[in-house]
């Protein structure tokens, strides 16, 4: 692809509010956190993979599946830290790679795939930093105020829409000098330098955050893959009139 250096970081807190131990918690034989290390694996296209974490347990993890281990300063493990604050300390000590791709730990649906196809769209397009999305096509207010369409007007179709992109963080990524120079002059640093977005199949979207997006991950997971997926119909389609 290039002759640059790729670091992957797969960010694990001990902590969570909504869901007690989500990194570890079972999908299928597995815990949550397995799926992306498995697919950042399996896209053979880094050159180091770092589970980043607050807590040593973390590092049997690690071992078991065959990747390297950051202890992350106890201070970076609270609620309230910065995302910016975790990466500027992560980079800072892993400084000779040149790109920095964070892999969200929570998208178990992430594919091999998935992962080069944007790390592709980084490179091609000569990006500092991004953030993986997915695109909506529906009418959508802020604030009860209309963002993409008229109230004034007849309803206008959903498909003629100006799309609404919302950021699923399944994967963000950053040319690493651009990051560090960014953050020490201005103290913050996501959106450093040329930025863009990179538009994911809805489905890598699923975030878990709670119960009701573990399970509905299992039911996913637990299907053939998406890609294998194929739309049949209903036999009336096939019945003379």
């Amino acid at each position: 692809m290039n002759n640059k250096k790729i670091i992957a970081m797969i960010p694990a807190r001990i902590g969570s509010q909504r869901l007690k131990f989500k990194n570890l918690a079972l999908i299928g034989r597995y815990p949550l956190i397995y799926y992306v290390i498995n697919a950042a694996k399996k896209s053979n296209i880094f050159d180091k993979i770092v589970l980043n974490s607050d807590h040593k347990v973390f590092q049997k993890i690690s071992n078991r599946y065959k990747i390297d281990f950051y202890l992350r300063p106890k201070l970076l493990g609270k609620s309230n830290i910065k995302s910016d604050n975790i990466v500027y300390d992560f980079i800072n000590k892993h400084k000779n790679y040149d790109t920095l791709v964070w892999i969200n730990p929570i998208a178990p649906l992430l594919t091999q795939n998935n992962i080069r196809d944007t790390i592709n769209f980084f490179v091609i397009n000569k990006l500092h930093s991004l953030i993986t999305s997915d695109k909506a096509k529906v009418h959508a207010n802020i604030k009860s105020k209309p963002i993409n369409y008229n109230k004034k007007t007849k309803l206008v179709k959903t498909q003629s829409l100006e799309a609404i992109e919302l950021f699923n963080y399944s994967i963000m990524m950053w040319d690493t000098k651009k990051f560090l120079k960014s953050y020490e002059k201005n103290k913050y640093a996501f959106f450093c330098g040329k930025f863009s977005t990179y538009e994911l199949p809805r489905y890598c979207s699923i975030i878990i955050k709670n119960k009701n997006d573990l399970l509905l991950a299992s039911k996913f997971i637990k299907m053939k893959s998406y890609d294998e997926m194929k739309i049949t119909y209903d036999n009336i389609l096939n019945e003379k009139n």
